[in-house]
């Protein structure tokens, strides 16, 4: 299937989510809107949607217009029953789209930590692959308050809405389980300053954290990866 990815910022990409998509048998058109890229008018030509991630907020219009119409686009894919997922910014956008609060400017959560799904979220076919609970990776200072309607699937300890559905087709992950330990790895090289800034010695612990969580996240994230295509 032939889906679309919408990309918000520099250096996102998809990562274990597109190397399973390759694998899958997949495809997909990325629209690099944070450079000015137009979005599609319509869903016709793709089976669902991807929202990738970005270090401006989701209320952060007047610097990114576009992120009003990544919202119309979200609830378009919606309205004509194709899955939707939303990573990060992409969540809190869905958040937006369908009514919820963006909550902003709150103590940073980064690095690879634990996720837990929700009794409902076990139950769920795509954040049900967290099991019991794995790490994955994390890097966001924002969170939401669910919209009505939201079924929440996952928490950690710091951020209580780390993955909402909306409806059976339309996800927001919070977590980064696109992000494998290649990208983690460009992602701490690219934005070493923005790092120090909040999180000082992970330059010097990276490789013993990645020896310790990586593994089982990426594993983890294939298996998420695997389950949202498979709504495609």
């Amino acid at each position: 299937m032939h889906f679309l990815v919408v990309e918000n910022y520099q250096h996102t990409e998809l990562g274990v989510l597109g190397r399973v998509a390759t694998q899958e048998g997949h495809s997909w058109h990325t629209v690099k809107a944070f450079e000015g890229e137009p979005l599609p008018q319509g869903t016709d030509a793709f089976a669902g949607l991807v929202v990738l991630g970005g270090a401006q907020d989701a209320l952060a219009d007047e610097a990114y217009p576009h992120l009003p119409k990544v919202c119309d686009l979200i609830r378009a894919f919606d309205d004509a029953g194709k899955p939707v997922l939303g990573i990060c910014l992409g969540s809190q956008l869905i958040a937006r789209a369908f009514g919820g609060e963006n909550l902003l400017g709150l103590p940073v959560e980064f690095g690879w930590r634990d996720v837990t799904p929700t009794d409902a979220g076990l139950e769920d076919p795509v954040v049900g692959k967290l099991g019991a609970g794995a790490p994955q990776f994390h890097w966001h200072s924002d969170t939401v308050t669910l919209p009505d309607g939201a079924v929440l699937l996952a928490s950690s300890t710091m951020t209580p809405v780390q993955a909402f559905r909306m409806g059976d087709l339309t996800y927001a992950i919070q977590f980064h389980f696109e992000t494998g330990l290649p990208e983690v790895r460009n992602w701490s090289e690219a934005f070493s300053d923005d790092i120090r800034a909040h999180t000082p010695d992970w330059h010097s612990r990276f490789d013993t954290e990645a020896s310790r969580h990586a593994a089982k996240a990426d594993e983890t994230g294939a298996a998420i990866a695997k389950a949202w295509l498979s709504l495609l």
